[in-house]
């Protein structure tokens, strides 16, 4: 069974930074596609980034470009997004999921999330 645990979120100030967590179960992480997306209160799913896994590329949304950045620690089974210089609408709950790319419905198999609210 797929499971995706997903932790790290909190309340930072613009300009900071967090990094989280999702720890999965169920499968191999390196095997297969995975990434994370995000939602907002009243928004719809917004893709940050997706790593393929024919050769294990990561496209990235143009948003996060160059303050994102997806690590991977196999021994773990866990996947890490590290968020530098955060803005007010980096505000999301966090998902990770299996993905096929960035669009809305790209994103399969996600859990809870986690929070992030960016505020000063």
């Amino acid at each position: 069974q797929v499971q995706f645990v997903e932790s790290g979120g909190g309340l930072v100030q613009p300009g900071g930074s967090l990094r989280l967590s999702c720890a999965a179960s169920g499968f191999t992480l390196d095997y297969y596609a995975i990434g994370w997306f995000r939602q907002a209160p009243g928004k719809g799913r917004e893709g940050v980034l997706c790593i393929t896994s024919n050769d294990g590329s990561t496209i990235y949304a143009d948003s996060v470009k160059g303050r994102f950045t997806v690590s991977r620690d196999n021994a773990k089974n866990t996947l890490y997004l590290q968020m530098n210089n955060l803005k007010l609408e980096d505000s999301a709950t966090y998902f990770c999921a299996h993905c096929v790319g960035l669009g809305p419905d790209d994103f399969l198999s996600w859990a809870q999330g986690t929070q992030v609210t960016v505020s000063s």
